[in-house]
């Protein structure tokens, strides 16, 4: 992590700039894993204006696999 940005981080109250419940307080690996198990509908819904979607559900499902197969724990 970058020693400026831990010294002058601060809470965000924006609530624009919350993050979404699908993503929020989950170590990558969980997240990897409701990724590779959520449904198109379910994808777009959990992302729907994000820029996530950018991505497209089969970018995310092949980054997840990656996070998963990553041994390094």
């Amino acid at each position: 992590m970058c020693p400026w940005n831990v010294k002058f981080a601060r809470e965000v109250k924006e609530p624009s700039f919350e993050p979404r419940a699908a993503i929020a307080g989950k170590d990558a690996r969980t997240l990897a894993r409701e990724i590779l198990a959520m449904s198109e509908d379910e994808f777009r819904a959990a992302f729907k204006g994000s820029a996530m979607k950018r991505a497209k559900a089969a970018g995310l499902r092949r980054n997840a696999e990656v996070v998963l197969a990553d041994n390094h724990d």
